[in-house]
């Protein structure tokens, strides 16, 4: 029953896979690729290690389980210090009309 768990759930996590992949190639722009990459392959990822940790005979499950805890901590960390470096270089970003960080934000200033 666990094999069919693990199985299930390993499906499920490179599905999630193929749909941050797709997400990357088909998205307009920078943050809306670092959004897709991140959530669904945060996510697809922990999905296919849980379904390994399930099927096979894991010697030491913490370190599936550490792993897990290191890309929920990292990647949202990871993903904003992207988002941000995108928007202040001046990435052209799609469907968006009006910007309500462009007031605050000095073009001119090199220390942003």
């Amino acid at each position: 029953m666990t094999t069919i768990a693990g199985i299930a759930l390993m499906s499920l996590g490179v599905a999630f896979l193929v749909v941050a992949a797709i997400g990357l190639v088909r998205l307009p722009d920078a943050l809306q690729r670092m959004h897709s990459a991140t959530k669904a392959g945060t996510l697809g990822t922990a999905l296919v290690i849980l379904g390994v940790m399930m099927v096979g005979e894991v010697a030491r499950p913490s370190t599936g389980l550490l792993t897990i805890l290191f890309l929920l901590v990292t990647l949202p960390f990871g993903a904003q210090l992207l988002g941000r470096a995108a928007y202040l270089s001046g990435t052209p970003l799609a469907d968006i009309d009006d910007d309500p960080l462009a007031a605050e934000i000095d073009a001119d200033d090199p220390r942003r």
